[in-house]
């Protein structure tokens, strides 16, 4: 079966702000539990309320040593709940934009969003201007500290738990973009931000949460180490958070499961080159074996080579091209054969001051490159 990519996609897309799925029901706090000063009850409707005292309690002051995540949106503590539940912490990093009413319609917005590949919501708490959200406890953490941690894991991914991360992850995404109305731009697409169960199935985190926050608190002004390599050429060069940036961010993620590397370093292939453009270069040469993490001792071939194409499908350099996350998952799911002929470069961006020979020029310019065997075009725009 030959695999046509649509040369169109819708053009909107719709950025829904809000919080995490939840299946789970608790029942209100009684005024007793309520903090002296914080939220009234009654605003919070449906919401599930947390005391802050409760959530203190729960991670044992905020201690270093549950501390289990830390992104821009905020830092993430491991709970445990008097009734014996484990919980995730998340305190917000920056003061939210919006008034308690507000807060509480974005939390209820996504109350009744629940797939098996969403991070769920349990609650929330507000404190004056803080804002803290409740998550269930995922229990093997995130894909960024079990693939690409400093710390090597004693968990080791085989292919079969590979590919099936991957195809929870686009499947998530679908549900997020296609099946959710208004849908919904995750606009941080990591692994850091998938999270594993004690069965290894992926969960997306951190959808969003861009929406609580101040216009000036973005995802690229607030990007931490290793985001760099996910950002696609039109959300950087524009600021458009389309459903399609996420799609590039996925099929670099692709790139990451399948090699064990980190995107977000721009030293592969002997040469200063991101994760993607090695890969592409790997794909031009015919040497995509070469990219396989070398503890992945045993996978198909043809099922592996596959994945990387569909990544690149995901992360060419032009929006357009770029399926929609339903068809990445019948491209993964299924045993089809792919149009190459359809395939065009990627591309990425590069900070000037990351880029080789930089070091000595300060700059905020931020240099485009489109990936393809003929000479680069480089277009240099200033950064937003």
């Amino acid at each position: 079966m030959n695999w046509e990519i649509p040369t169109k996609s819708p053009n909107t897309d719709m950025n829904c702000g809000g919080c995490f799925g939840c299946s789970s029901k608790h029942k209100k706090r009684d005024d007793a539990q309520q903090p002296s000063r914080g939220i009234d009850g009654q605003l919070l409707g449906k919401v599930n309320y947390f005391s802050y005292k409760e959530l203190r309690s729960a991670t044992e002051d905020f201690h270093v040593r549950n501390k289990i995540g830390r992104g821009g949106f905020g830092t993430v503590y491991k709970g445990v709940l008097k009734n014996g539940k484990q919980i995730a912490v998340k305190t917000l990093s920056a003061e939210s934009k919006q008034g308690v009413q507000e807060f509480r319609t974005e939390v209820n917005t996504l109350s009744n969003v629940k797939h098996p590949n969403l991070v769920e919501l349990l609650g929330c708490c507000i404190q004056g201007t803080q804002r803290t959200l409740v998550y269930e406890y995922v229990e093997n953490g995130s894909l960024d500290r079990v693939l690409l941690g400093a710390t090597k894991t004693n968990i080791k991914l085989d292919w079969e738990k590979r590919s099936a991360i991957c195809v929870g992850i686009a499947k998530g995404l679908a549900f997020l973009h296609e099946e959710l109305v208004p849908h919904i731009v995750h606009r941080d697409i990591k692994a850091s931000n998938i999270l594993l169960d004690e069965e290894f199935n992926p969960k997306i985190g951190d959808f969003g949460l861009a929406k609580l926050f101040p216009d000036n608190i973005t995802h690229i002004t607030t990007r931490i180490a290793g985001t760099t390599g996910y950002l696609a050429p039109e959300y950087i060069l524009g600021g458009q958070l389309t459903r399609k940036a996420d799609v590039y961010s996925f099929g670099v993620l692709i790139l990451e499961i399948i090699s064990g590397r980190s995107s977000g370093k721009a030293n592969w292939g002997g040469m200063s080159k991101f994760l993607l453009e090695w890969a592409w270069q790997l794909h031009e040469e015919g040497k995509l074996l070469e990219l396989v993490d070398s503890e992945m001792e045993e996978f198909p071939v043809e099922d592996l080579l596959r994945y990387m194409k569909v990544a690149f499908f995901c992360a060419q350099g032009a929006a357009s091209r770029r399926p929609l996350m339903s068809q990445v998952v019948e491209m993964l799911s299924k045993n089809i054969r792919l149009n190459e002929k359809e395939l065009t470069a990627p591309g990425f961006f590069q900070d000037s001051e990351s880029s080789q020979g930089a070091s000595s020029k300060k700059s905020a310019d931020t240099t485009f490159n489109q990936m393809s065997s003929v000479p680069t075009t480089i277009t240099q725009v200033t950064a937003r």
